[in-house]
């Protein structure tokens, strides 16, 4: 996954890059992406349309060429390995730590998979079976099976000379994790007491034995509230017998966190968040023309609602000139609360057990904005209509469909989660059609009973 966010200074980035392009400045080109790390370099290829991305995939420099392919989202990393040669995936893809290998191994040709195992020795082929064998966003699927593990029973002096001998460290180190000789965690060790104890201290002495090790099932939400909660910089993971088989690092919760507010914002339009920005453009019209569709079914369910008041409509015109203020106004307040629901339950802090205070807190909220712009809206249009009883009747009807959209709001993410479904792909579409058959239903039924009297 690209890890660049995009901002003013990256936006004139692309642009420079995209003017180099379109002049055949390619020298200037290679010179420009080569001086960036990985992660901006597959930012930027994301960044440009199809055409650009090969030239510049071309002027890449071979080395790096793997550590861009795991930054990449899959559907732009598919492409680029579509077009590339076994033995260049297998020189790209052969120095990438297991972590990273893992991430991508499984989007290669199979002969290059083979390939790549038939390298390895032993010990890192199981390592990297084992990382394979748990879930994506899982803590089994986000560590790093290759870690450094210390004795509780010797010297600080013996671990220092131990990691001088190893010669190269992971990056970044963060704390180090003590096993027993059956392999069982038994607790970290801080870097700082590490480096500033007295060499001839036990490791056992100064070991954190209350810091919790990181079930390897555990979903990658969870694993990055505990991160955030405990300030770690890494930590280990265990399976169910409590053995150490790896460790996760601050830069996997970032890239966590990264995508699920990308997931979150992407799946309330319906949209994947590994798409292309650039796919074609049939591939993507059949991705959306989903959700059009069904967003399609939910207006024909609130017209068919409309006609039961078209005598209504025929004889007060007003009305169809302000039923759709009504609906707006309780889909925006319902969507505030949707928001909000989705935020807490992806954190963690929405659930049963605190819906009912939710739900409560939204109803009264949803009762002081209905009271502030039920009066300002029937003034206005009194004002525009010359007419209270239009101006009562779009009051009531707006208080009532502020409270649906704030109970909606609350309920509907609940439901949709226990249906295994979700909110966040389908909650919108459900919350609008609530709120545009409250509001409509409201306001013509009560234009029908206090105007065609």
């Amino acid at each position: 996954m690209s890890e660049a966010v995009p901002n003013e200074a990256t936006e004139k980035e692309i642009q420079v890059l995209n003017t180099a392009l379109d002049d055949n400045r390619l020298h200037e080109v290679e010179r420009m992406i080569n001086s960036l790390p990985a992660s901006e370099i597959a930012f930027f290829l994301e960044s440009l349309p199809k055409t650009k991305r090969q030239k510049v995939w071309d002027l890449v420099d071979s080395e790096h060429s793997g550590e861009i392919l795991v930054h990449l989202h899959d559907e732009v990393r598919n492409d680029f390995i579509a077009a590339m040669e076994n033995q260049e995936l297998v020189e790209a893809t052969s120095d990438l730590e297991l972590d990273d290998l893992a991430d991508i191994i499984e989007d290669l040709p199979k002969e290059v998979t083979d390939e790549l195992l038939l390298s390895m020795d032993k010990n890192n082929r199981e390592l990297l079976k084992r990382a394979l064998s748990y879930p994506e966003n899982s803590a089994g699927g986000l560590m790093n099976p290759d870690v450094i593990t210390i004795r509780p029973d010797v010297t600080i002096d013996v671990v220092l000379r131990y990691l001088r001998m190893r010669g190269k460290l992971p990056n970044p180190l963060g704390d180090l994790f003590a096993v027993g000789r059956d392999g069982h965690y038994r607790g970290r060790l801080d870097v700082n007491d590490l480096l500033l104890k007295d060499p001839n201290t036990k490791v056992s002495d100064i070991l954190d034995l209350k810091s919790p090790a990181i079930l390897a099932t555990t979903p990658a939400s969870e694993v990055a509230q505990d991160f955030e909660h405990h300030d770690w910089i890494s930590a280990p993971v265990v399976d169910e017998q409590n053995t150490l088989i790896g460790r996760i690092t601050v830069d996997d919760i970032v890239d966590v966190i990264r995508d699920e507010s990308e997931q979150t914002v992407m799946r309330m339009a319906g949209l994947d968040e590994e798409d292309d920005m650039f796919a074609p453009v049939l591939i993507s019209s059949k991705r959306r023309a989903v959700w059009l569709g069904i967003n399609l079914l939910t207006a024909l369910v609130a017209a068919y609602a409309i006609g039961f008041f078209a005598d209504t409509l025929e004889h007060v015109v007003a009305l169809a000139i302000l039923m759709p203020v009504v609906a707006s106004m309780g889909g925006i307040a319902g969507s505030q609360t949707l928001t909000l629901m989705i935020r807490g339950m992806a954190t963690g802090q929405v659930g049963l057990g605190n819906a009912k205070s939710l739900l409560t807190r939204e109803f009264f909220i949803s009762i002081f904005n209905s009271f502030i712009w039920a009066i300002v809206l029937s003034v206005i249009t009194f004002l525009w209509f010359n007419d209270w009883n239009i101006g009562l009747v779009i009051a009531m009807a707006l208080t009532i469909n502020l409270i649906a959209g704030a109970i909606a709001g609350v309920i509907v993410p609940l439901i949709l989660r226990r249906l295994s479904i979700d909110p966040a792909i389908a909650g919108g579409v459900v919350l609008t059609t609530v709120t545009d058959i409250v509001g409509y239903v409201s306001f013509l039924g009560l234009g029908s009973v206090f105007l065609m009297q």
